[in-house]
């Protein structure tokens, strides 16, 4: 009997290590995406395990689906779009997007900050609550709840500011959170 158990950890061991082995190779073999905007002078490199999508409307550059974690129902959404108005005002309205549930105002709770890649100015936005999700900027929104936002505002002086927003439901958001810091610190501006 003690050399059947001694081989059934073996096999078990090997069984594991060979599932691991694979799923990493998987994970691996899945190449970034590429995003080029700005007729190709700005680029960034998105993980590939996240899926380009055709945009919802076309105010929306570049879509990319970010897949949803385990326990949640919905993918996260990450958009980029150029857009004019100060950062001030972009941030306002991404803020304005959010309700809390103890009614507070989100502005209160926000992380805002601003850092410097690749030589440009960007503005970065933290933001979790009750989200006015709309499919197009005059929709009807529909209210998520316990959703989070992950935005980040791109200065530059020769190509315009790019907006970048993350959004999901907030387990998934936060398990992308890294990939989606790791994608910004891929930019390349020419």
């Amino acid at each position: 009997m003690m050399k059947f158990n001694n081989l059934r950890c073996v096999l078990s061991a090997a069984t594991v290590f060979a599932l691991l082995f694979a799923s990493s190779a998987v994970a691996e073999d899945k190449k970034p995406i590429d995003i080029a905007i700005a007729d190709g002078d700005v680029t960034l490199s998105a993980p590939g395990q996240w899926e380009k999508k055709e945009p919802r409307n076309r105010i929306i550059e570049v879509e990319i689906a970010v897949p949803a974690v385990e326990g949640d129902e919905v993918d996260g959404r990450l958009t980029i779009m150029q857009a004019g108005g100060s950062v001030e005002d972009n941030i306002g309205r991404w803020i304005g997007q959010f309700k809390q549930p103890d009614g507070k105002p989100t502005g209160d709770r926000a992380v805002i900050d601003e850092k410097e890649i690749a030589g440009q100015k960007v503005h970065t936005v933290d933001i979790s609550g009750t989200f006015a999700d709309r499919r197009g900027p005059f929709a009807p929104a529909v209210q998520r709840e316990n959703y989070r936002m992950l935005g980040a505002i791109i200065v530059t002086e020769d190509h315009g500011q790019q907006f970048i927003k993350l959004y999901g439901p907030r387990k998934t958001i936060a398990a992308n959170e890294e990939a989606f810091s790791t994608f910004l610190n891929s930019l390349k501006v020419k």
